[in-house]
């Protein structure tokens, strides 16, 4: 009895998800680059300036709020151009002062 509930609420949710998804024809990247008038993430996170550290290795964690950040990403800052964090999209340059 619980199997057939399940399945039953399984493909009921498929069937209202197919829906949604063709009434909009649009996927996630689209959604973002159909509108002009707005800025898309890619274009927000390219303007946050490099973030300039001293040590020579960094961890992201994706920003202030650690709810709603990603895993620690371990940075080597060894070359001499910005390092990009491949979560978040922030970067991170070493401040080289010697």
């Amino acid at each position: 009895m619980a199997m057939a509930l399940c399945a039953r609420f399984i493909r009921s949710s498929r069937a209202s998800t197919r829906s949604i998804s063709t009434a909009l024809d649009l996927d996630h990247t689209s959604k973002w680059m159909h509108n002009k008038e707005k800025k898309s993430p890619m274009q927000l996170i390219s303007e946050v300036p490099p973030i300039v550290v001293h040590d020579r290795i960094v961890a992201c964690i994706g920003g202030n709020n650690l709810a709603l950040g990603h895993p620690v990403e371990f940075i080597c800052l060894d070359l001499p151009h910005p390092q990009v964090c491949k979560y978040c999209g922030l970067r991170y340059v070493q401040d080289h002062h010697h």
